[in-house]
């Protein structure tokens, strides 16, 4: 069967504009306003699901989902790291930090290594179109809304990428990328924006 995986990456909170490995702070109000303002975009789906990061549920919400958690799309675990901004990890460990951005196995913060995540993203993608699909949709299509570790972490799954490639690549907030097909076998459509809806005083 023919599944559609589509992810749509969180809005923005402090802790991104901060450049900080994220300690699940909550979305703040100017993310909020922008989700909503987006939420008309958001394409319908058969299942709505989210990591179970305060951002994630906060931007689901502001985009009217009723997305349940869902544990195996969780956030990369940065372990000791979390809640702290990059420039001073880089400062106080440049070793530490060298050593996780060129080996994908490595696991400095004593969280999960990339290759660990990769891994995760491989198995969820591998199990995600067992669940029976909705009567009479033609399809199974599942919407998530995940951190963008995640959504980079499938891109490089279902492309069977080398795990390198984890760095090579850039989501943005709010954006919607999609995935279909089946297991090993997925074409791949990112970066959508999610746009405002139109404001009627202007048509």
């Amino acid at each position: 069967m023919t599944v559609q995986v589509m992810l749509i990456s969180p809005a923005l909170n402090a802790a991104l504009r901060e450049a900080r490995f994220d300690g699940d702070a909550p979305l703040d109000a100017a993310g909020a306003r922008r989700a909503r303002a987006v939420a008309a975009a958001v394409p319908a789906a058969d299942r709505y699901l989210r990591g179970p990061s305060e951002r994630c549920a906060g931007t689901a919400d502001a985009l009217g989902l009723r997305a349940g958690p869902e544990p195996a799309v969780r956030g990369w675990d940065m372990g000791r790291w979390s809640g702290r901004r990059l420039a001073a990890v880089s400062t106080a460990e440049p070793e530490a930090v060298s050593a996780w951005l060129t080996d994908p196995s490595a696991v400095p913060h004593g969280g999960e290594s990339l290759l660990d995540l990769c891994l995760r993203a491989e198995h969820w993608l591998e199990t995600v179109g067992t669940t029976e699909s909705a009567e009479g949709t033609g399809g199974h299509r599942v919407l998530s809304v995940v951190e963008p570790a995640v959504v980079r972490a499938m891109m490089v799954a279902a492309l069977a990428l080398p795990v390198e490639a984890f760095w090579r690549l850039d989501v943005a907030p709010l954006t919607l990328t999609a995935l279909s097909g089946r297991s090993r076998r997925w074409n791949l459509r990112c970066g959508q924006p999610l746009s405002p809806a139109p404001d009627p005083a202007l048509q």
